[in-house]
């Protein structure tokens, strides 16, 4: 039995941060999903911008959807969707056993719009429609504008990945979001079964203060950020709130742990995903973090629901002068920065192939 399948058995979904054409034409994805207990994948600007940036497989499509007059945004969106669909039929069989829990693929909106409520909402509904698969979640940054925008498209029907939460104050706004969001619906008379997860970023945490604590604390911040919100997560599923709703049909929102991938050279390469052994959650993992788990992993304890010694431990870095909750606000702006560059890197390499195909 494969260290994957032990968290699999656990109750804990194993999500790959990645989706190339490669993956797919060579079988890759398929292997990881029959060998390595993999169930669903994440995507994002970044992780486009590598794929179609650094390979020439994407040319073909590209020419091809410039010369019938696509170019920038919507020219990408047709040209992820590809990927995203075969996928999403791959994890098909998986998503129809679970009744829908499990099974997802994740496409993110344009980072352009993180301040614009309306328009990402717009965005939202555009690709659950183009996409025409059930089990593709659109990805929303959970960030001020964000909120509400994760609310109306909740109530839309939009199958929402919250992005980019730092906190679990962060956390607990995007689930409140959802619940208004499904508490409408119920009011409304629609099916309150619109699915969500939400994506708290970890690892960031530690390369960010890597130089500012002492050596008994590296690597250990995105642990323990992670450890309070899920017991703020395991706290709001206990809540008569939450328990009305799921008495109504509604399903819960998924706490997934995003950027698991240790930063730190001299950390264990597995360090985040084991830290994070929690059933009933998702752990979306790159390749490097996924094979080397699977192959040199451990499980030696799960993550416990009262947050165990979490908070002591984020006294311990307020005493060093880290200021958490400041620190998650600029973690989130400068994520939101991050996807925003690669997202003019991945325009500008369309731009440069298709004019490439103009010119032929």
């Amino acid at each position: 039995m494969t260290m994957t399948q032990n968290l699999h058995d656990l109750g804990q979904s194993l999500w790959l941060d990645n989706i190339t054409r490669e993956l797919l034409d060579n079988g890759t994805l398929r292997r990881y999903i029959d060998e390595l207990s993999i169930t669903g994948l994440t995507s994002n600007p970044t992780i486009f911008d590598e794929a179609i940036g650094g390979s020439s497989l994407y040319d073909g499509s590209i020419q091809q959807k410039a010369r019938s007059g696509l170019s920038g945004e919507t020219l990408f969106v047709e040209l992820a969707l590809e990927d995203l669909r075969r996928a999403a039929d791959l994890f098909r069989p998986v998503f129809d056993r679970s009744g829908g829990i499990d099974g997802w693929v994740s496409m993110e909106i344009s980072p352009l719009l993180a301040d614009d409520t309306q328009a990402t909402v717009e965005a939202a509904r555009n690709i659950h429609r183009l996409a025409d698969r059930p089990n593709l979640y659109v990805k929303i940054p959970g960030t001020p504008a964000g909120v509400p925008a994760i609310e109306e498209a909740v109530f839309a029907g939009v199958p929402v990945n919250v992005t980019l939460l730092f906190s679990h104050q962060h956390y607990l706004a995007a689930a409140g979001a959802y619940m208004r969001a499904v508490e409408r619906r119920i009011a409304a008379g629609l099916d309150p079964r619109v699915s969500s997860v939400a994506s708290l970023f970890v690892s960031r945490w530690d390369r960010a203060v890597a130089n500012r604590v002492a050596p008994e604390l590296r690597n250990r911040l995105g642990i323990a950020v992670a450890t309070r919100t899920y017991r703020a997560h395991c706290e709001l599923m206990a809540t008569p709130r939450w328990r009305a709703l799921a008495a109504a049909g509604a399903l819960k929102q998924r706490l997934l742990w995003a950027s698991t991938g240790s930063k730190d050279p001299q950390a264990r390469p597995g360090l985040y995903v084991e830290a994070l052994a929690a059933p009933d959650t998702i752990d979306t993992m790159p390749e490097k973090t996924l094979l080397d788990f699977s192959a040199n992993g451990r499980i030696d304890s799960v993550m416990p629901a009262d947050g165990g010694d979490a908070l002591k431990v984020l006294q311990r870095f307020a005493g060093a002068g880290i200021d958490v909750d400041a620190l998650a606000a600029t973690l989130q702006i400068e994520g939101a920065g991050a996807f925003v560059k690669s997202w003019a890197e991945l325009m500008q390499s369309i731009a440069d192939k298709s004019a490439a195909a103009a010119a032929t």
